[in-house]
């Protein structure tokens, strides 16, 4: 288990010095006027006070955008297929500008990756850079297809660190989510409106860091997916599975081999939740959702969902349905390790370790 989650670490590190490194081969053909990013071919190449949306602008479908260390000022729309856009590691910094400058600052977000449901933009990679102080989400995803996010550094921005919406296939590995007013990672079938729960075709979160935030993963409404070998700590809720009524219902996937220890700031209320503290992993009007191999310890609150491994019926009431929760090990957690608070059906409960459950009999 530690082993697994430092290798994920060391790799973004190695991955940002090379980057870094290979900056250096490039000063020379890169050291072009300010006015304009450097074109080499599938490659564009931009230094600090250039336009990254420039740039992305005039990337065919396939090309990369590099950014040069250095702070950008101005929101990024990515409307090409295909597109890379890379940092040179955290110091590669997006930070909010005018607000004006293209939609995805008037929303208020960093980066947006923008397709529609019908025709998802594909295979994005956003890599290896820093997102910081925007009003709403820090990357911003609606519509794609394989899309991958990895070894950034999305911090301090009001809403999601990495938000995603009717999308399938993404990977969101190896990123640091920290302190967003949100969740550090958040995946939902639609961010702002209703409806059943569609099949993810596969996406994976692995390997991020997620610390400080409201809720370190939340996934609300989606189907087959993945939420593995993460680090969640120092949040109010580590993980949070979110279903309700809607047909298909939520569920039908795997949160495993996550280390979830001591999230406990406390969170007030909002209007779609209550307060949240000391909640590890929660689930709320799920199917077929499977919890296995994690370690959760010393989360410990008064909230409704405090605990380590939490089952609570949906904000409309709607129960947990054949949830498993398996060869987790869990200690420290307040009120209990493992809580129940579910009028859910057929629900197992195996090979856990732990001390104390609610009720009693479910270590």
């Amino acid at each position: 288990m530690p082993t697994r989650r430092v290798h994920h670490l060391a790799a973004a590190t190695a991955a940002a010095t090379a980057l870094t490194t290979a900056f250096v081969t490039l000063a020379t053909v890169a050291a072009a006027p300010a006015a304009n990013a450097v074109d080499l071919g599938p490659l564009h190449v931009v230094q600090p006070g250039e336009s990254i949306q420039r740039a992305v602008d005039a990337a065919r479908p396939g090309d990369t955008v590099l950014l040069s260390p250095g702070t950008y000022r101005g929101s990024v729309r990515i409307t090409t297929p295909g597109l890379t856009l890379r940092g040179a590691g955290p110091t590669s910094v997006i930070t909010p500008g005018d607000g004006t400058e293209n939609a995805c600052a008037t929303a208020g977000h960093g980066i947006c990756v923008v397709g529609t449901e019908e025709n998802p933009l594909p295979d994005v990679t956003i890599e290896s850079l820093a997102v910081t102080g925007f009003h709403k989400n820090g990357i911003n995803a609606s519509g794609t297809t394989g899309l991958t996010v990895r070894r950034t550094y999305v911090h301090g921005n009001a809403q999601q660190g990495i938000s995603q919406e009717m999308s399938t296939r993404a990977t969101i590995r190896g990123n640091r989510s920290t302190d967003n007013g949100q969740s550090g990672v958040f995946l939902a079938n639609y961010a702002y409106r209703e409806g059943g729960s569609p099949d993810t075709r596969g996406t994976v979160v692995e390997g991020n860091e997620l610390t400080g935030n409201r809720v370190g993963v939340t996934v609300r409404r989606l189907r087959g997916l993945a939420v593995q070998g993460n680090e969640i700590s120092g949040n109010c809720g580590g993980v949070f599975v979110v279903g309700d009524e809607g047909v298909p219902r939520a569920g039908d996937l795997d949160v495993r081999h996550n280390s979830v220890v001591a999230n406990n700031k406390f969170c007030p209320a909002n209007p779609r939740l209550g307060a949240i503290q000391g909640a590890g992993i929660v689930l709320t009007g799920t199917e077929d959702t499977r919890v296995t191999d994690n370690e959760v310890r010393d989360n410990v609150g008064t909230s409704d969902f405090s605990g380590g491994i939490v089952l609570f019926k949906s904000a409309v009431g709607v129960s947990n349905t054949r949830a498993s929760i398996t060869d987790n090990r869990l200690s420290g957690n307040g009120p209990a390790d493992l809580a129940d608070r579910d009028s859910g059906t057929d629900t197992t409960f195996a090979r856990n370790t732990c001390e104390r459950s609610e009720p009693a009999g479910r270590c």
